[in-house]
């Protein structure tokens, strides 16, 4: 049996990079997963992964960051998956530059689609789950949480707040059993990330800095989500888990 046989799971972001990897993961440990975004081309191949390898995959195409469709949306999806067990907040934008060039747009579309969809998208599941009395939520923050990072002002302030959301929710309902932690990757090598990445200048400077001598790979993440998503971590609460290579501990 899979570590997650019969559960029911919900992954925002989960066409693409570290979504799609966690969808992926759930579906071989037994989970039955929602995969939600904006791009159904995106969601349409996860899902055809998943069904290949025997797995159930329901998509659902929709910008979450228009917050009232969330709750419509959790119950439907929730229909069609035979209940909620696990909701993954990964959706996200990371815009970057120095921080005096930042525009009102780009400061209020990286807070928008990384702190304010990820807390309604929590409170939609969150009432859920306080009614049936258990539940696993897990939001992908990041290094940038805890550290700074040149150029990164609206991300570092939109992962930071996860990161303070996390720890207020699990407060907040760890005594009526339900579960809320994070997820705070290094950098992963993924789609959103490949800008970065495939510039040597960047990963010379960026490098020397993670003590595990690379970058990560979704698989790297999404194995942290099961054991948050399992449950080996019923006794986890508000807990921000590190998958950076060491790169917050130099």
């Amino acid at each position: 049996m899979g570590a997650l046989d019969g559960q029911k799971a919900i992954v925002a972001g989960g066409g693409r990079g570290i979504g799609r990897a966690i969808a992926i993961a759930f579906a071989s440990e037994g989970a039955d997963v929602a995969v939600v975004g904006r791009s159904i081309d995106m969601l349409s191949e996860a899902a055809a992964e998943i069904r290949a390898s025997g797995g159930m995959a329901v998509v659902a195409s929709q910008d979450l960051t228009q917050v009232r469709e969330i709750p419509g949306l959790f119950d439907r999806l929730a229909g069609e998956l035979g209940g909620l067990d696990i909701l993954v907040n990964s959706a996200g934008v990371q815009i970057t530059g120095p921080s005096t060039e930042v525009t009102e747009e780009a400061w209020d579309t990286t807070l928008d689609a990384n702190l304010k969809s990820m807390f309604f998208a929590c409170q939609a599941a969150g009432r859920r789950f306080i009614d049936q009395g258990r539940g696993k939520i897990i939001n992908l923050a990041s290094t940038f949480s805890l550290v700074g990072f040149p150029g990164f002002a609206a991300y570092c302030s939109s992962k930071g707040g996860v990161a303070l959301l996390t720890k207020t929710l699990a407060a907040e309902w760890a005594s009526s059993g339900v579960n809320v932690n994070a997820i705070a990757p290094t950098a992963i090598r993924t789609e959103m990330n490949a800008y970065l990445l495939d510039d040597p200048g960047f990963l010379e400077a960026f490098l020397p800095k993670v003590p595990a001598g690379r970058v990560g790979d979704p698989s790297d993440v999404a194995g942290a989500a099961v054991f948050l998503a399992g449950a080996g971590s019923d006794f986890v609460n508000g807990h921000i888990l590190l998958v950076d290579g060491g790169y917050t501990a130099v």
